[in-house]
């Protein structure tokens, strides 16, 4: 066994000093070529391709590839050993394979999909299904052109056992830094299969904490690029994230997988920069204290929950019956007269506008017969008898113009938005009954705000609804493809927007019902989004397996969602075994030189201290409240060097060791994670409250330690798996 090791590792290491000396050659020849920087189109072409063919070799020079798999295609005479990378490399000298073949190229998907066996395998290809055997799977270690780890996940010559999640667990076991990183050398079959999906399909994936949903929604883009490039460009991709520090925290991930330009963004940013509006800062900040924040829970959530209305598909009927009343009286009633003597018939107007311009959004069209009326303006003034006549006629077409234009509808989405709920006047021919569509606690609560000029992250979507059925989606510039994380949090409203801004359905929406802690504003169930789409226009995909945290961990937190939520979207943890999770109380004597305190700030102090002590790079301390977390940030940090306070401000993840309240922790990870004040005062019995604290407790991927003071929730009563007390 070891003398088969020694030999793959000499094989693989010869093979990596070839393949270096030929990416260098290559590399030397292509910077030796002067840059091109005339004005002739082809030669631009070749020098934007020879100067991405030196970038992606500069960078194929620290890590090649990560896999191997020997194949060999039914109607082949012999296999053929070929090497998987981030960047697909072709030799310079014809050859039946390239030097490393791009992990989204179809033969690289058996690296994803084999799990051994001795029956034939399949790919498809563009030429079609393409059967054969695989001989050898093996993933390989190299950083910064060292080789470091070579395993061999199947071998038929070999009779040793298949050793499909060794490789995985070890990648695992690797301690986190400030940035989510890609999983490409690690990417397992049902990942796959979401990553390499049909374009055109708006794909809902429910995937548990830990599934590396995200960064397969990010692989998925890059796919995506690379399977449609004639179809699709970076710069019409666009990622929706919860906020902007997460965005931060996912921002190496196309880079590493040389994918730039994608746009990325929160919902209430971009929806903000579309509508030219500001959504102030402290709108948000009251919003999360109103739920987060409160004495006795999260207030309970009814019909008249204003995000939950306002996020439903009920509120779009109501906007379509103003709109559709606008569009009816949008043509002021009378002809037109430029000047006295000069008459433009209505009847001509509106064929302009109900037969000429029918195409174009009430907006545009608008736009359109009016700079037809002033066309007709100017043809009339060239018939002006003198020049004091035209210049007498110019003056009052001008007016008159003005004055013409002002009689049709209002075409402002917030104007309308305030004429539905009644926060201004409105016009004469509105149905009296339409504010009565309208729970009454929304209906009050909307107009108070709306008449002080307050919006809020609710309001944006009917809003932007309005503003696409007055304009349509502008200079014809829709999304080819949309990227939805965390959509548990979004409404139902959103998505049905989101869906006129991109192209044939195509969206990658992902989230997690059992982390579904704003429930105020997102969906409770994935058939809300469903729904939303033709059956063939959607498809949906459940990612179980959790690749975050420790068996003990995952088990612990599926016992909360089990015994406080009744929840059946339990992840299946990868065996990666680690230390059992910790349950310490206040009042336990402390380790140490504080020996027999019990105070809750020095209980805090001590588990962070041991934690921070040890080789993880990332830890964090979890609060209940922002509050709390300001407060105990304030005491930690004469003593902690590199520590943050986590407000919900920040656009940054600056990794070290942080302090949060839960609700902001959803998304992030953490090497360990001390969750404070886990105990009745701070968790309820509710769902929702069981919720919070699983989010908690699965941000942390090889330590979890509770502490709490008197008196645990009832989903953590029965701390079974866990051990009580500080550690030895």
């Amino acid at each position: 066994m070891e003398d088969n090791f020694q030999s793959a590792y000499q094989e693989e290491e010869d093979r990596l000093n070839s393949a270096l000396t030929e990416i260098d050659t290559v590399l030397e020849r292509l910077r030796g070529i002067p840059v091109y920087t005339g004005h002739d189109y082809t030669e631009q072409a070749l020098e934007a391709s020879r100067e991405q063919r030196r970038k992606d070799l500069a960078k194929l020079r620290q890590e090649p590839y990560f896999g191997r798999l020997d194949f060999q295609g039914k109607d082949e005479e012999e296999r053929k050993a070929l090497y998987i990378g981030k960047i697909g490399v072709d030799r310079e000298q014809v050859s039946d394979r390239p030097l490393v073949i791009d992990w989204r190229a179809p033969v690289a998907s058996l690296f994803y999909s084999f799990t051994g066996g001795t029956e034939p395998a399949s790919y498809e290809a563009p030429e079609g299904l393409i059967e054969g055997l695989v001989y050898l799977k093996r993933n390989v270690v190299i950083r910064k052109q060292i080789l470091e780890r070579v395993a061999d996940t199947y071998n038929r010559d070999s009779d040793g056992p298949a050793v499909s999640d060794e490789f995985l667990v070890y990648r695992l076991g690797e301690n986190k830094d400030n940035r989510l990183r890609d999983i490409v050398s690690t990417i397992q079959e049902e990942q796959d299969k979401i990553i390499r999906a049909a374009k055109n399909t708006a794909l809902i994936i429910q995937g548990v904490a830990g599934s590396g949903k995200t960064t397969v929604a990010l692989h998925r883009l890059a796919f995506l690029l690379y399977q449609y490039k004639e179809q699709v460009s970076a710069e019409k991709m666009i990622i929706f994230a919860p906020n902007r520090m997460f965005l931060d925290y996912i921002s190496d991930v196309l880079p590493e997988l040389g994918v730039g330009n994608i746009a990325q963004s929160t919902f209430p940013d971009w929806a903000a920069d579309v509508l030219g509006v500001v959504l102030p800062e402290q709108n948000a900040a009251e919003t999360m204290s109103h739920w987060f924040e409160r004495e006795g829970g999260m207030p309970e959530i009814t019909g008249e929950t204003p995000g939950r209305f306002k996020g439903s598909t009920a509120l779009m009927g109501i906007i379509d019956s103003a709109i559709g009343l606008l569009e009816n009286g949008t043509v002021p009633e009378g002809d037109f007269s430029p000047w006295d003597g000069s008459v433009l018939r209505r009847s001509m107007i509106l064929r302009w506008h109900n037969e000429e311009y029918a195409p174009y959004p009430p907006a545009k069209r608008k736009e359109r017969v009016m700079a037809r009326i002033h066309r007709w303006i100017e043809m009339e003034l060239k018939k002006s008898p003198s020049a004091a006549a035209l210049k007498d006629r110019k003056k009052k077409s001008a007016a008159r113009e003005k004055a013409y234009s002002a009689k049709w509808p209002k075409y402002d989405p917030l104007t309308i938005y305030k004429q539905i709920f009644r926060a201004v006047k409105v016009p004469e021919d509105w149905p009296a009954e339409a504010p009565e569509r309208i729970p009454q606690g929304v209906l009050v609560s909307t107009v108070k705000d709306l008449k002080k000029g307050i919006l809020h992250e609710e309001d944006l979507p009917p809003l932007l609804y309005i503003h696409y059925l007055l304009n349509g989606s502008e200079g014809g510039s829709r999304f080819d493809h949309i990227v939805i994380d965390e959509a548990q949090d979004f409404s139902p409203f959103q998505i049905a927007v989101l869906d006129l801004y991109v192209k044939g359905h195509s969206f990658t929406i992902l989230g997690d019902l059992s982390q579904g802690i704003h429930a105020y504003k997102g969906v409770h169930a994935w058939e809300e989004m469903q729904t939303l789409f033709a059956p063939e226009q959607t498809a949906y995909h459940a990612l179980t397996r959790s690749y975050r945290s420790t068996m003990e961990i995952i088990e612990f937190a599926n016992g909360i969602l089990s015994a406080g939520v009744g929840s059946s979207l339990l992840a299946v943890p990868v065996f990666r075994s680690g230390n059992p999770v910790r349950l310490i109380a206040y009042g336990q004597p402390l380790p140490g030189p504080a020996a027999g305190g019990d105070s809750r700030l020095q209980a805090v102090r001590t588990a962070l201290a041991s934690l921070s002590g040890r080789e993880y790079r990332t830890v964090a301390v979890l609060t209940r409240s922002l509050r709390e977390a300001a407060e105990l940030y304030t005491e930690l940090a004469g003593q902690f060097e590199d520590i943050h306070l986590i407000d919900g401000s920040m656009t940054e993840y600056r990794g070290g060791l942080s302090v949060l309240p839960v609700y902001l922790s959803k998304g992030l990870e953490f090497d360990a994670v001390i969750l404070a004040d886990a105990d009745s005062d701070h968790y309820g019995s509710a769902a929702w409250d069981a919720k919070l604290m699983y989010v908690g407790c699965t941000r942390a991927l090889h330590e979890l330690w509770m502490l709490h003071g008197e008196g645990l929730p009832p989903y953590l009563q029965n701390g079974e798996g866990t051990v009580q007390g500080w550690p030895e």
